[in-house]
């Protein structure tokens, strides 16, 4: 073998292999060394990095998880619970308020006997349901039958979270009150109450709400609410009255009774005024002088339907046409709606301008009548219009689709003293004999007819509010009231002399002078006069209320008690 020929020892690498393999490991050795030496080494090597970093994931991570939480919570509580939300404009708020009052006292009373008589569970659940902690007060004044005014605090849920249980069913309830929004014509902060359960018991807010309006209808029993335009809404005014029975208003013979069937007869024939195409409305016009009971009979007729009273007044400052055809329009459900004094809205409208410069009402005639009997009138509507003086009132006013009946209620009549009399004096007198000189003595002053309907040749006039202050005076004293019936004229032709009814004059006010001579004197108010003994003393002139603030004649014996 040749010494200078290539080397062909099996095993060994060539020499070409050699420097491949030396390249190779010089460019490894390098690319080590600078990776040892580069900006992620020294970065992965600080520990003040790899600490922010791993903040940063975690941060990171954990916003993603509680957006996902969020979303999954809200997807979770759109499946499983179920929310509802009461507002202040709404009938319901202020029920569940009350009921809710009541049905937590209940609870605390139950939570108190609940380890006594429950099992177990039962006493845990009673004591793991939190009262109310956020109460707010409420104040009630109630005016009692003898006049005493009686005040109640109540406390309510306030503003805040509460929970009850119902059921076996847990609500959370949530008050909130918005400081920044507020009713422009109240000044009352906007209020919402949102209920929220599971889903599965969503059945029980029906069951809540009908017993918080049986609650409040409970309250309501035996009352009439009444009823006052408040801005653009109708507000309760004052607290409900006790229902006025129907037959403390005594009219003439028949006339009560003609206008009660009427309006029982319209509100049961909805069905037949929609059928023929005509609007379900009716109208009444009652007219007369003052005290003869119009006002009395609507509240009367209201008690006696189970319905309530909306009063409006169409002098009222600031009120306009569209605003009258909203309130007649929004009127709530079994309401009455009274207008009294209609004649007195737009005569003398000029006088009526404030120092000002404000007119007051905004109304005109075409408005009224298109509230009444328009286009865009409301339906289901009972309206009564009163009214002293019908011949002010326009023709276009008391036509029929306005008005259907007109009533005038007038001056008592034979009919109404003798059933007054007996409201008052009936079980006192048997036999009839003092209501019977009542009436003849009535009927010799020229105030009422004779038994066969005659007129006296000079008649003269007194209201049945005049009459019953008499007997009001003279409550129990039968003799009293006869002996003081001759207070009760007032002539017919000074009556028409007068505008409004029985004369009220400087004169009446007089202090009480000495008489000594058998001489009449006049109440201002209501046109009561009777006379005074020829025995010194004082006459009566002080001003006789309906109330019946009347003094005995000089020498009169003192009713009882008095």
């Amino acid at each position: 073998m040749d010494a200078n020929g290539p080397s062909n020892t099996p095993g060994l690498p060539s020499p070409a292999d050699l420097i491949a393999q030396q390249r190779k490991d010089a460019i490894e050795a390098a690319g080590q060394s600078s990776g040892e030496n580069g900006l992620f080494a020294k970065l992965s090597s600080n520990p003040f990095f790899t600490a922010g970093f791993g903040l940063a994931g975690l941060g990171a991570g954990l916003s993603i998880a509680q957006k996902g939480f969020r979303h999954g919570a809200a997807l979770l509580r759109r499946r499983m619970l179920v929310d509802v939300e009461i507002n202040i404009k709404d009938d319901s708020y202020p029920w569940f308020l009350h009921w809710m009052t009541l049905y937590q006292q209940s609870q605390v009373s139950a939570a108190r006997t609940a380890a006594s008589r429950s099992g177990f569970m039962e006493s845990l659940l009673q004591r793991m349901t939190p009262g109310m902690r956020h109460l707010s007060i409420q104040t009630q004044k109630v005016e009692h039958s003898n006049g005493a005014i009686h005040t109640h605090f109540s406390l309510v849920p306030g503003p805040g979270r509460h929970v009850l249980r119902y059921k076996n069913a847990f609500i959370f309830v949530n008050r909130q009150r918005e400081s920044k929004s507020q009713d422009l014509h109240t000044g009352r902060p906007w209020e919402t109450i949102t209920l929220t359960t599971l889903y599965s018991h969503r059945h029980i807010f029906e069951e809540l709400f009908t017993e918080a309006h049986a609650y409040a209808a409970k309250t309501h029993e035996g009352k009439t609410s009444i009823y006052n335009s408040w801005g653009a809404e109708w507000k309760l005014f004052g607290q409900p009255r006790r229902k006025r029975p129907l037959d403390s208003v005594v009219l003439d013979k028949g006339v009560k009774e003609r206008i009660v069937d009427d309006v029982k007869d319209f509100i049961e024939s909805g069905k037949w005024y929609h059928d023929r195409g005509i609007p379900y409305r009716r109208g009444y016009l009652f007219y007369g002088p003052p005290g003869t009971g119009k006002s009395s009979f609507i509240q009367a007729l209201a008690g006696e339907l189970d319905y309530d009273i909306a009063i409006l007044n169409l002098s009222e400052r600031g009120l306009t046409d569209d605003r009258l055809n909203h309130l007649l329009t929004i009127v709530p459900n079994r309401t009455l709606v009274l207008l009294e004094d209609v004649d007195a809205a737009f005569s003398n409208r000029r006088m009526q301008t404030d120092t000002d410069g404000y007119r007051g009402a905004n109304v005109t005639f075409s408005g009224l009548l298109n509230a009444l009997d328009g286009v865009a009138s409301a339906e289901e509507r009972i309206i009564f219009l009163t009214t002293n003086h019908v011949e002010r009132l326009d023709e276009a006013l008391v036509r029929p689709g306005r008005v259907d009946m007109t009533v005038r209620l007038g001056e008592v009549t034979r009919f109404q003293v003798g059933c007054l009399w007996d409201r008052f004096y009936g079980d006192m007198d048997p036999t009839g004999e003092y209501r019977r000189r009542f009436l003849n003595q009535l009927h010799e002053l020229g105030l009422i007819e004779d038994e066969n309907g005659k007129m006296p040749d000079q008649p003269k006039s007194t209201s049945a509010a005049a009459l019953q202050g008499l007997f009001l005076y003279n409550k129990g004293n039968m003799e009293g009231a006869i002996a003081m019936a001759e207070g009760l004229t007032f002539s017919l032709h000074e009556e028409a002399a007068m505008e409004n009814g029985p004369p009220f004059h400087p004169r009446f006010l007089q202090p009480p002078r000495e008489v000594k001579s058998h001489r009449k004197h006049e109440s201002p108010m209501l046109g009561i006069t009777f006379s005074t003994n020829e025995m010194t003393g004082f006459g009566v002139e002080a001003p006789l209320l309906m109330s019946a603030c009347v003094r005995a004649p000089v020498g009169q014996p003192a009713r009882d008690g008095g």
